[in-house]
């Protein structure tokens, strides 16, 4: 009997815990990962890292860490009805330290598809919902939340700025559950906004469609994202919209790789509607 015990543990060691180890070799990339960090002013750092063998994949990852304590109140949106605009441009206009672009939007016609709000005044409304949409930045001088729209009135809501966008990845550190459709579940390149433990805003953008950077489905986002200390996260316009700006870094301001002229390098910028920043 302890021998068919013992036998059939060395199994289970063998064939189940596969699975667990490469999630367990994926964090341990993520949390002891030496990232070039530069500092951009006082409690605003920018952090790069490549990584040879993320989720059996290149993945390539920058992001933006916020102290909201030193400069939550200078966080805005900015966005147009019906232009479109790189995110550097709307950066320039706005005086942005950091930026990084939005919420999806009309490629043809211009303007955001999904409810957006700037400084009290409602830019656009929802043209058609979605089960994507279900994720709330809700922005003040005093307040920033990311909030599942469930229960939430925000077309009524106080807050001045409000960007609907999605999917929401993480609600209180736990992962959400996600559609099992080809938009969450294909590489892609990536952008995203958490809110950490330690009240800390990340801007991440994660690259794609390249050989040097495979893109990552929205599950494998939201582990990055938690590994990351992150506890409420959501998902925003990727594809090749993902951009992530830092002022003066680039010619173009641009710190990763956006796909839509086929190299890797910051200058396939694509216009887009709106953009979250840091003046």
């Amino acid at each position: 009997m302890r021998h068919s015990t013992t036998h059939a543990l060395l199994w289970l060691l063998l064939f189940i815990p596969s699975v667990l180890f490469a999630q367990l070799a994926d964090s341990i990339a993520i949390v002891t990962k030496e990232w070039k960090a530069t500092p951009i002013k006082r409690g605003v750092v920018w952090k790069k890292g490549h990584f040879e063998d993320l989720f059996q994949s290149q993945q390539e990852i920058n992001f933006v860490e916020i102290d909201l304590k030193k400069h939550g109140k200078k966080l805005g949106l900015a966005a147009d009805s019906s232009l479109l605009k790189k995110t550097s441009q709307f950066a320039a206009e706005n005086q942005a330290i950091v930026a990084i672009n939005g919420g999806f939007f009309d490629m043809k016609n211009g303007g955001s598809v999904d409810y957006i709000k700037v400084k009290g005044t409602v830019i656009n409304n929802t043209r058609v919902k979605t089960d994507r949409g279900n994720a709330l930045l809700m922005l003040s001088k005093k307040t920033i939340a990311i909030l599942p729209t469930e229960g939430v009135d925000y077309e009524n809501s106080a807050f001045p700025n409000v960007l609907l966008s999605g999917p929401l990845l993480l609600q209180q550190g736990k992962a959400t559950n996600l559609e099992q459709n080809a938009f969450n579940k294909n590489r892609h390149p990536r952008s995203a906004l958490a809110l950490t433990k330690e009240g800390k805003l990340l801007l991440l953008v994660v690259d794609g469609r390249n050989a040097r950077a495979q893109g990552m489905r929205l599950e494998e986002l939201a582990k990055v994202l938690r590994w990351l200390g992150a506890r409420d996260a959501m998902n925003l316009d990727g594809g090749g919209s993902s951009s992530l700006y830092v002022n003066s870094k680039t010619k173009t301001g641009l710190v990763n790789h956006p796909s839509d002229n086929g190299a890797f390098d910051p200058e396939g910028e694509r216009p887009v509607a709106n953009i979250l920043y840091l003046k």
